[in-house]
């Protein structure tokens, strides 16, 4: 066979398969705007502060409070500066969660919420921080990342 009775030959499959099992309407389109929204639950959630302005977030403030939220799950921290100069931070999130994890840099700690949804890291040094939290919402284990903030 030459590779002009092949084309010829995939041609007619495919004009075969067309009638036979044709694309369903709309497919392609749905498709197109699934793809193009897949990541636009993490978008939101990064642009999600509240409470605060923005040159709080890096200033000299004792107390900072910021909201995330990807659309399903929400979460709340409520920062603030102890006397020896460390952190605390005190969250709130409305979904049923298995584990928050507070990373800063190589420093990985976590913890699981009360039943109402709260928990706490106590002496977190300033400095770069994300917050991470894994939830089971209808069934399907879903991650909330939050951005990178400054403590």
């Amino acid at each position: 066979m030459t590779d002009h009775d092949d084309a010829e030959l995939f041609t007619r499959l495919r004009s075969l398969w067309s009638d036979v099992d044709p694309v369903p309407p709309g497919l392609i389109d749905r498709m197109i705007a699934a793809a193009a929204t897949e990541s636009l639950s993490a978008e939101y959630a990064l642009l999600t502060l509240v409470d605060q302005p923005f040159g709080a977030v890096r200033g000299e403030a004792d107390a900072l409070t910021l909201q995330f939220s990807d659309g399903t799950t929400s979460i709340l921290l409520h920062v603030t500066t102890t006397a020896s100069g460390s952190r605390r931070v005190d969250g709130w999130v409305d979904t049923a969660s298995a584990e928050i994890v507070l990373s800063q840099g190589d420093s990985i700690r976590s913890t699981v919420p009360s039943e109402t949804g709260r928990f706490v890291f106590d002496d977190v040094p300033a400095g770069l921080t994300k917050v991470q939290l894994t939830t089971a919402v209808d069934g399907e284990e879903r991650t909330l990342s939050t951005p990178q903030f400054e403590l």
